[in-house]
């Protein structure tokens, strides 16, 4: 069995209302979802005869800030027993949580937390959503693309305290000194 069997088979056999858009590559195949039918879908891919997918490579998010539901989140599967890959998506808000799929796949403990991390995308119900690469004390989410890039507090050592304090970053205009000369025409100095 190859992808074109499986992506036929599951277009003609999932239900119209779970699945908004279906494409295929030669890489693999790829569902876009509704939160809603995410975990039915996902069910049905573990399970079912023809598509039995084993592995849940990663789960990852994407950021398009233009969008009214502005987050993507991708779920990369595998099924070793007919070498597919399959890629489901779904796209979120700020205020839509989503489905923990832990039940069906235990790794998906870990990419859920950094998801809602990294992103600020939560699950419902999650039995363990805690900061994983971020400090407890990190406001907003690093990878969402309304983040300011110096963030909102400075972490350092201080050495006469002998400890890592962190303060809130303070850029003033007045200090920022702007060179429009370009370093690649020449300068005539007289």
């Amino acid at each position: 069995m190859d992808n074109q069997f499986i992506f036929k088979y599951s277009w003609e056999t999932l239900p119209k209302k779970w699945v908004k858009k279906m494409e295929r590559s030669e890489h693999g195949n790829r569902f876009d979802t509704n939160t809603d039918y995410l975990f039915q879908l996902l069910c049905f891919l573990k399970f079912h005869t023809y598509t039995r997918v084993q592995v849940l490579i990663d789960i990852c998010g994407v950021d398009y800030p233009s969008r009214k539901r502005r987050f993507e989140v991708v779920y990369n599967l595998l099924s070793t027993r007919y070498n597919s890959r399959i890629r489901v998506q779904i796209s979120a808000d700020e205020v839509t949580r989503i489905s923990p799929v832990v039940s069906l796949f235990p790794s998906a403990g870990r990419w859920e937390r950094e998801v809602w991390d990294m992103f600020g995308v939560s699950s419902i119900n999650h039995p363990d959503l805690r900061r994983i690469p971020t400090d407890y004390g990190f406001e907003g989410h690093p990878l969402r693309k309304d983040l300011p890039l110096s963030g909102y507090v400075e972490v350092r050592y201080d050495d006469p305290e002998k400890r890592v304090v962190s303060e809130p970053i303070e850029m003033t205009q007045e200090f920022r000194y702007f060179d429009f000369a370009s370093p690649w025409e020449q300068r005539s100095d007289g």
